[in-house]
Formats: C-alpha cells, sequence, structure tokens
C-alpha cells in the first residue's frame, strides 16, 4: 500500500498534522493565514506548508505552490478558526468567521479526498452552530460524501492528560469501496490508560530553558504571586482568602469566569489548555507546587507534544499556537481509524 496522502488546512502550529504523521500518512501540502504558526509548523514538519488566505486556496493554487501532480488525495483535514461558535463568546449568533468553516466546505469538494476531517468547538453543535452545521453536511451530502455524525471527542479518553471536547465531524466518499469509518473508543474504561498532570510534567520542576525547549513561565504580577501562594494543589479562586478575591468573584458563586486563579492538580488531567494558558488569572493554570504558572513546554506536553516538537515565535504566539491545537495523540487515533479503512 502506498503512503496515504494528507492536506491539512488551517494548520497551525501542527498539532494536527503531526498526528497523522505519527500514524503512518504524508503531509503533502498545509496552509494557515498565521506568519507564526507557519514557522513552527516548517520547523517541526514539513517545508510543504505556506501563509495563505482560506478564500484564496483553490486545488489549482495548490498545484501551483508545490509543482506536483496531486493525484488522488486520501484525506483532507483542517480546524477552521471557531470563535464564532464558542459558548463564551457574547453577541449576535451571526459571526464573520463562521464563514471559515464553508471555505473548508468548498475546498474539500475541489479536491474530492477519500476522506475529509474536521475538528471544532463543541458549540457547532449548538443554537449558534446548527445553521452552518447543516449548510455544511448538506453541501457535503449533495456532493457525494456520506457524513459520519458528529461526535464529541475528550481527548482525555485518548491518551492526552488534559480535558478538551472538541467536535469532530468526518465524511467519506460514497463511491469509496472501503469499510465504513467509525470512530476510535479511546480508553473510558481504562483509567490505567490514562495520563495525569504529574505523569506529563512532574519531571521538569528542576529543568530550565537550557534543558528543555520553550520551558519558560510568564512573569506574576506582585498580587498574583500573593494569590498563588495562598491557596494549595487543585485549589481554585473560591479558596482565596477574601482580600485577594476580586469584586466580581465575591459573594458571587454564579460568576461566569469562575474556573480561574487555581492551580492543577498532579493526580488528575489538567483544564483545557487555551491560547491563554500562560496567565495565571485566564484559567486554572498555575503549577500544582511551584509558585508560577505553567511553562510553555508544559503546556505543550499537555497538548501531547514531544518535546523535540520546537515552537517559535514571542510568548504570546507561542502560546496561542500551543492552546489551538489539536492534540497530537487525539489526531493520531483517528487517523489510525482512517488508516484501517483504506486498506
Amino acid at each position: 500500500m502506498r503512503t496515504p496522502t494528507v492536506i491539512d488546512c488551517f494548520s497551525g502550529a501542527g498539532g494536527f498534522s503531526q498526528g497523522f504523521v505519527d500514524a503512518g500518512f504524508r503531509i503533502i501540502y498545509a496552509f494557515d493565514s498565521d506568519t507564526a504558526c507557519v514557522n513552527t509548523y516548517n520547523k517541526n514538519l514539513s517545508p510543504h506548508v505556506y501563509v495563505r488566505d482560506a478564500s484564496k486556496v483553490t486545488k489549482a493554487s495548490i498545484k501551483k505552490d508545490i509543482d506536483f501532480k496531486l493525484g488522488q488525495i486520501d484525506v483532507v483535514i483542517g480546524g477552521p478558526p471557531c470563535q464564532g461558535f464558542s459558548a463564551q463568546r457574547r453577541g449576535p449568533d451571526s459571526d464573520p468567521r463562521n464563514g471559515l468553516v464553508l471555505e473548508f466546505v468548498r475546498l474539500v469538494l475541489d479536491l474530492t479526498p477519500r476522506f475529509f476531517v474536521m475538528e471544532n468547538v463543541g458549540g457547532l453543535l449548538s443554537t449558534r452552530g446548527k445553521a452552518v452545521l447543516g449548510e455544511m453536511i448538506g453541501k457535503f451530502t449533495s456532493e457525494g460524501y456520506t457524513i459520519i455524525p458528529a461526535k464529541k471527542l475528550d481527548a482525555y479518553d485518548y491518551g492526552v492528560p488534559q480535558h478538551r471536547k472538541r467536535v469532530f465531524i468526518i465524511g467519506e466518499r460514497t463511491d469509496n469501496l472501503f469499510s465504513k469509518f467509525s470512530f476510535p473508543e479511546g480508553n473510558k474504561h481504562d483509567p490505567k490508560a490514562r495520563s495525569t498532570v504529574s505523569e506529563s510534567i512532574h519531571d521538569l520542576m528542576k529543568s530550565t530553558e537550557k534543558d528543555v525547549p520553550n520551558h519558560t513561565a510568564s512573569r506574576m504580577s506582585a498580587l498574583n504571586l500573593e494569590r498563588i501562594r495562598s491557596i494549595k494543589e487543585g485549589e481554585g479562586r473560591e479558596s482565596l482568602p477574601e482580600h485577594l478575591q476580586l469584586d466580581c468573584h465575591r459573594n458571587n458563586p454564579a460568576h461566569r469566569h469562575i474556573d480561574v486563579y487555581g492551580r492543577m492538580a498532579w493526580g488528575k488531567p489538567s483544564p483545557t489548555i487555551t491560547a491563554r494558558f500562560d496567565n495565571f488569572s485566564r484559567g486554572r493554570f498555575g503549577h500544582p507546587e511551584l509558585d508560577r504558572t505553567i511553562t510553555l513546554r508544559e503546556g505543550a506536553r499537555l497538548q501531547s507534544f514531544e518535546d523535540s516538537f520546537v515552537f517559535h515565535g514571542n510568548r504570546g504566539q507561542i502560546a496561542f499556537q500551543i492552546g489551538n491545537a489539536v492534540p497530537p495523540l487525539l489526531a493520531k487515533a483517528i487517523a489510525e481509524r482512517i488508516i484501517l479503512c483504506l486498506k
């Protein structure tokens, strides 16, 4: 069997691609609009990645970029930016970023791969995303694709030391002669196969940037240092002394942003790593034991990146790259199921 091929749309730093490479695929083309993401991808995965506006990418433009006859593409993958569907977002349901999902649909129909895989936030299945999801499925089915019912997967069930729930939509061409795709089961019923914060980052406590790449933590204000020193492993802002709580949090247990100013717990998975995980005020991103936030490398490990995957850019850019990535271990689990279908 020849090595199956993949095109990665909205590739970010390359977590999705890394998982497919680890499963035995070959990435022949990738693109993203973020220059720092493309730089990281290029230095870790492949030179066939480009800074491109999704609305201008076509099968013809890809051929021109890589000077390569595409032939039959096995899989197109992508995680279109999803802030428009986020449950945390306020405002009207319409959002220009929602249109990037339909750009992904256009590209898939232009490239006609055997399979496609799209990752997005859970909001895609909510009222905010329902109209776009329906339009997307309608376009795919009318053009000869069978859509596997969308499924929300928790990365924790696939070996990633983090609770991270994302929706995956997978389609295969109706003229495929392959067995029908089914989602991997994961290890929900095997706690020993799951990973924790301790297993992931405990060994880095005495390491420095000289030992491990990207192993730096952001500076904390004097007030936040006082806050983190006042709480124990696994505790959150509800355990802060009253004088250290924010005015909006005092006597307000139902406040919208509750899981902030907290430490992770060694024996549990981490909370979802976001694009601002290097900021103590943005989530439960405090180190379980040390008086600091987790480092960029610790965030990368909690996303299941190997230490050999080095991120490039300034601190904010790197945190963005890590927090927005598809965890490679989760991507690999899906890729392995597609390999079985292709075989």
